[in-house]
């Protein structure tokens, strides 16, 4: 069965950190582009990131770069989401997002809104 679980969310105080895991069932994710993607209490789903499986490449939202970086574990089947300095405007269900097709050359923060294999996501709340 063909799977993606998120997970690692959690409460967290502004200036934080946090690590989520987006683990696959069923298929191998280092030959996918990967991409995170959050989605805040009343507002639209915002893409964070994109990592490409040919070179490793990650593309990041002007909002997140420079605080979340995107790695890889392909022996755990994993990818991680791990992110510094945290607000309270980061609050929000992240999610993971796998492509369909190896090693495709999509690019972007939202390359996510391409793949039809998401998790179901995981919560981070940023408060004090």
């Amino acid at each position: 069965q063909v799977q993606l679980v998120e997970s690692g969310g959690g409460l967290v105080q502004p200036g934080g950190s946090l690590t989520l895991s987006c683990t696959a069932s069923g298929f191998t994710l280092d030959v996918y582009a990967i991409g995170w993607f959050r989605q805040a209490p009343g507002k639209g789903r915002e893409g964070l990131a994109c990592l490409s499986p040919s070179d490793g490449n990650v593309d990041y939202a002007g909002s997140v770069k420079g605080r979340f970086t995107v790695s890889r574990d392909a022996a755990k089947n994993t990818v991680y989401l791990n992110m510094n300095n945290l607000q309270p405007e980061d609050t929000a269900v992240y999610y993971c997002a796998a492509d369909s097709t190896p090693y495709s050359t999509v690019r972007g923060a939202d390359c996510y809104m391409y793949f039809e294999r998401q998790g179901q996501g995981t919560l981070v709340t940023v408060s004090s």
